[in-house]
């Protein structure tokens, strides 16, 4: 049984969770917003859909090479500060500076210019913000902290749609200076207010350094996940780009497949998703809870076995309510994934030297799932057609579900809670 934590434990537990949740918020405000509105403005320019996808792509591209490396470059920084804190401090600001400029580029070549170097800097922060939170809080605490934050993240859609809906079509260049904004008062407020020189695993880290232990190389790093004969770190990251390219296609394809399977408008089409939305932030701190009584592994397990049986039946009857509900069941079955994968990492991690590197391995292979899934589900629906595309979709789900259900089995092999 865990140790009781203490209620000085607990409120650093409330206060580190609230300070990573909002800078989250902030950084994800300004990429919805992005993804909403940036493909309105290359459309000025380029006429084809297929290029106009590839730039917007080019970020997830970015943050495959960028993440990690920088990831690796705050687990072995050493400031009064920490080690997280002056990378938000500084990127950041630069990327709230960089956003506002992206509707002032007029030019095809300068828009695209822009776009580069925001998504360069947006991506050199992406992990950091999330890596405090296992700097701060105890192994049995994290999921709920992460079920927080990606509570959080979920409510910048809403932001990003409001933005939309107030300010984009009579004042389109003021609308990209409110997440900036927002970006900018919850960067002061963080910085603030947080210091993680005072983390435990920062403190653990000195710790190491002082034993003159070498500084952690991302290649080092590498090899030692893919030389491990118990496997468990590969299979959860194989599990997590696996589950992304299902969920990534769930989203991304769901409109074409409301037109062509449901006969919906694409307004219609493209409004049935939000329900699941909501379901998803509904069910997103339950399966935190859930997950602290009868283990991670298996929340996840059940949660992407939902997600794939609900899609498979909303196949079965392929009308616009039993999507909505097959698609409600599904994102809070996600949850049980979606909350805990990146914990699971996390409490995998042979050292705190190595928080951000791991964290860098979630987000990057969840990015490359978001690039590569569509695509291959795409590829998937050409051969079945539109009927079957959430059968396809739970194909892939079952795939990411056999990697955890390993990792379950390797746990109990050498008597590690996961």
């Amino acid at each position: 049984m865990p140790a009781l934590a203490t209620p000085a434990d607990r409120r650093t537990t409330r206060r580190i969770t609230f300070f990573v949740a909002l800078a989250v918020f902030a950084q994800e405000a300004t990429w919805d917003f992005y993804d909403a509105q940036v493909p309105p403005l290359l459309r000025e320019h380029i006429t084809s859909t297929a290029l106009v996808g590839l730039i917007m792509g080019m970020d997830n591209l970015l943050g495959i090479f960028v993440q990690p490396w920088i990831a690796n470059r705050s687990d072995n920084t050493r400031t009064r500060w920490g080690r997280r804190i002056p990378y938000l401090a500084v990127g950041m600001p630069l990327a709230a500076v960089l956003f506002t400029l992206i509707p002032l580029a007029t030019a095809l070549p300068s828009l695209i210019a822009v776009i580069f170097v925001y998504s360069l800097v947006g991506n050199s922060f992406k992990p950091i913000a999330q890596a405090l939170l296992p700097d701060f809080i105890e192994p049995e605490r994290r999921g709920r902290a992460n079920a927080v934050v990606k509570i959080a993240s979920g409510l910048t859609v809403i932001v990003s749609a409001l933005v939309s809906a107030l300010l984009v079509d009579d004042h389109p260049k003021l609308a990209f200076t409110v997440p900036a904004a927002l970006m900018l008062v919850c960067t002061a407020v963080l910085v603030w207010r947080v210091r993680d020189n005072t983390s435990r695993a920062y403190q653990l880290s000195l710790t190491e350094d002082s034993a003159d232990a070498p500084a952690t190389r991302l290649r080092d790093l590498a090899k030692d996940i893919f030389r491990d004969r118990d496997r468990s770190r590969l299979l959860v990251v194989t599990a997590v780009l696996l589950f992304a390219s299902a969920w990534f296609s769930s989203r991304s394809l769901f409109t074409p497949y409301g037109m062509e399977a449901l006969g919906l408008t694409r307004g219609q089409a493209g409004s049935l998703t939000f329900p699941s939305g909501v379901a998803f932030l509904l069910a997103a701190y339950p399966a935190a809870l859930l997950a602290e009584r009868i283990g991670r592994v298996r929340t996840m397990t059940i949660g992407m076995t939902v997600f794939g049986v609900a899609l498979a039946c909303g196949t079965l009857v392929p009308t616009p309510t039993a999507t909505v509900v097959a698609f409600c069941v599904a994102a809070a079955g996600a949850s049980g994934f979606l909350i805990n994968a990146a914990v699971v990492l996390w409490n995998l991690a042979p050292s705190a030297r190595v928080i951000g590197v791991y964290t860098g391995l979630y987000t990057v292979s969840w990015a490359a799932g978001g690039f590569i899934g569509p695509g291959v589900v795409g590829a998937m629906v050409d051969v079945t057609g539109w009927r079957y595309m959430l059968l396809d979709i739970a194909l892939v789900t079952a795939l990411a579900t056999l990697a955890i259900v390993r990792v379950g089995v390797l746990g109990r092999r050498h008597a590690t809670s996961l």
